[in-house]
Formats: structure tokens, C-alpha cells, sequence
């Protein structure tokens, strides 16, 4: 059983920072690609950043790219997601995620999910 527990979010400002943070509960967590995925109100889940399962290639949502930073602890079996220069529109529930095969680079590898931490940047 896979579980996933996500922490670090909160309220902040815009231009501010936050650093999520993902604990596995599985040995073979140094195995597997991890991501982070949102989901906005009324809006559908989606992708913000991967990461392969040694840390040696990343990946970026567009929207966030240049400012977000995943990144990940194999002897801690934690990944992160360092949030730099918040917008309004990053507002969301983040998810962490663990993929079914080691890359982490394609959306739909994803099998396992966290329950969510809220991020909400405001003014």
C-alpha cells in the first residue's frame, strides 16, 4: 500500500514563496518517477511538475516554469516542490503523486495520489 502525505501549504501573499513536501511510506520509493498535480476550483487536475526516480530530470507545466522547483530526498522517501514568485492563479489543492514507472514524465503514469494541500495566494 502506497500512502502519500503532503504538507507546507497555506496563505500567501502574491510574489511570496512556499515548499510543499511529500513523505512515501514505501521502501521502493527510489524506484519510481513522483509529480505534483493541482486542482483549482471548477477546474480540472492538472499537471505542474515531474521528476524521475534518481532526481537527474525534472519537468514543467509551462505555467510554472522558472519558478516552481520539484525535487526529491531518496533517503528521506520525500519530494518537494519549492513554489517561488506565487500568483493568484496558482491558487489550488496540490497533490503529490507517485508514478508507475521510473521517468514521472507523462501525466497518465500516475496511479497513486496524496489527499491534497491547499494553496491559496491572496492578497
Amino acid at each position: 500500500q502506497v500512502q502519500l502525505v503532503e504538507s507546507g501549504g497555506g496563505l500567501v501573499q502574491p510574489g511570496g514563496s512556499l515548499r510543499l513536501s511529500c513523505a512515501a511510506s514505501e521502501r521502493t520509493f527510489s524506484n519510481y518517477g513522483m509529480g505534483w498535480f493541482r486542482q483549482a476550483p471548477e477546474k480540472e487536475r492538472e499537471f505542474v511538475s515531474g521528476i524521475t526516480w534518481n532526481g537527474g530530470s525534472t519537468y514543467y507545466a509551462d505555467s510554472v516554469k522558472g519558478r516552481f522547483t520539484i525535487s526529491r530526498d531518496n533517503t528521506k522517501n520525500t519530494v518537494y516542490l519549492q513554489m517561488n514568485s506565487l500568483k493568484p492563479e496558482d491558487t489550488a489543492v496540490y497533490y503529490c503523486a507517485r508514478s508507475v514507472t521510473p521517468w514521472g514524465r507523462n501525466k497518465d503514469e500516475y496511479a497513486y495520489w496524496g489527499q491534497g494541500s491547499q494553496v491559496t495566494v491572496s492578497s
